[in-house]
C-alpha cells in the first residue's frame, strides 16, 4: 500500500476560479486547494485567509483587483495552519485578526507546522523564499468580534463556535447577505483533515452551532461553494458524516483491542466509497486516524514535526 508521502506527489497545477458570491463578496476556489475570499466594506476590504506564501497571495489579489481596488483593512485568519497564514505580508493589512486561541497555537507550534506543511504540500508553497516569518495576529478575540463594514453594508460577524478542526477556528458570517466563510470547519467536495482536531466536539456542538446560522451561500475551507441553503446544510452534514464515520470506525477497532494500523485500514475502507475520489483523501486519512486514536486515549493534539509525520505515515501505509 506504499504511496507518495501526503500530497508531495500532487504536482499538477489547479484551475483557480473566482466567483462573486454576494454584493461585494468574492471567493476563490482551486479544485480542492485552500479557498480564500474577500468582503467589501464602504472604503476597505475584509480578506479571509492569506494562502501559504506572499507570491500565492498576490496571485489571488491580482484576480480580486479586477473587481475592486479598495485596500485590505482586515485580514482574517480562520486558524493557524501554514497554508492559510504565511502569505499575510502581501495584504499590507491594518489588522490581522484571529482568535486568541489561534495566537496561542502559533506560539506553541507555528514553526513546526510551517515545516510540516511545506513537506506535505510543497506545490502550495510557490515563492516560499519570500515568507518573512511566522504570521502573528495583531487583533484577537475569545468568542466573537463584529466588524462594521460602513454605510449600509452591514457587518461581518467573526465567531469561535467551539473546538473543531483545531481549538482556535473561527468563521466569518455576513448576515445581511447570508454568506458564511466557514474555513476548515466545513468542507464541501473535499476530504476532511483532522490531524489537530477535537472530533467529538466538532461533530456535535461546534457543527450544530454552524448549522444554526441562516446561510444561503457557504464557502468552506476546500472544495466547492454551496450556493443555496440546502447545499450549505448538506456541506455541513457531509463534514459531520466524514468525521463521525471515521471516529466510529477507529473506536470500534480500538475497543476490540486491535492496533492503529488496523484502525486506519478500517476507517479508510469505511470512507473510501463516498470520499475516496475527493482532494487530500489519502493525505488526510493517515494523520486523521492518528489523531482519533490519540483523542480516544484522552490526549490533546500532539505537535506534528517532520520526524513524527514520516514515522506515522510509514507505520500506517507500509
Amino acid at each position: 500500500m506504499s504511496q507518495a508521502f501526503a500530497s508531495s506527489g500532487d504536482t499538477a497545477p489547479k484551475v483557480e476560479t473566482l466567483e462573486t458570491v454576494g454584493d461585494g463578496i468574492w471567493a476563490l476556489t482551486a479544485e480542492g486547494d485552500p479557498n480564500v475570499g474577500a468582503i467589501e466594506g464602504e472604503d476597505f476590504l475584509v480578506a479571509f485567509e492569506a494562502r501559504a506564501t506572499p507570491l500565492m497571495a498576490r496571485r489571488w489579489l491580482e484576480k480580486l483587483r479586477e473587481h475592486t481596488d479598495k485596500p485590505v483593512k482586515y485580514l482574517v485568519l480562520s486558524h493557524y495552519h501554514a497554508v492559510r497564514v504565511l502569505g499575510a505580508a502581501a495584504f499590507d493589512a491594518e489588522e490581522i485578526v484571529a482568535s486568541a486561541e489561534t495566537k496561542r497555537l502559533i506560539g506553541e507550534r507555528g514553526k513546526e507546522d510551517w515545516d510540516v506543511e511545506f513537506g506535505r504540500m510543497p506545490r502550495l508553497f510557490d515563492g516560499y523564499e519570500e515568507i518573512p516569518g511566522l504570521t502573528w495576529p495583531t487583533k484577537t478575540f475569545d468568542q466573537h468580534l463584529s466588524i462594521d463594514l460602513g454605510g449600509t453594508r452591514g457587518t461581518v460577524e467573526l465567531s469561535w463556535f467551539g473546538n473543531g478542526h483545531t481549538s482556535g477556528d473561527i468563521a466569518a458570517y455576513v448576515p445581511s447577505q447570508k454568506v458564511l466563510f466557514a474555513g476548515d470547519l466545513v468542507e464541501n467536495g473535499s476530504a476532511v483533515y483532522t490531524g489537530d482536531a477535537y472530533h467529538q466536539d466538532w461533530m456535535t456542538g461546534t457543527l450544530d452551532k454552524v448549522a444554526e446560522l441562516d446561510v444561503e451561500v457557504l464557502v468552506g475551507g476546500r472544495g466547492h461553494i454551496a450556493h443555496t441553503k440546502d447545499e450549505s446544510q448538506r456541506a455541513i452534514e457531509l463534514t459531520r458524516d466524514f468525521i463521525r464515520r471515521m471516529f466510529t470506525a477507529v473506536e470500534k477497532v480500538k475497543n476490540a483491542g486491535s492496533d492503529i494500523k488496523d484502525a486506519y485500514l478500517a476507517a479508510r475502507a469505511e470512507l473510501l466509497p463516498d470520499y475516496g475520489g475527493m482532494p487530500v483523501f489519502e493525505h488526510a486519512m493517515v494523520f486523521d486516524v492518528q489523531r482519533v486514536w490519540d483523542e480516544l486515549d484522552g490526549k490533546r493534539p500532539a505537535i506534528w514535526t517532520v520526524e513524527r509525520d514520516h514515522e506515522v505515515w510509514d507505520r500506517l501505509t507500509k
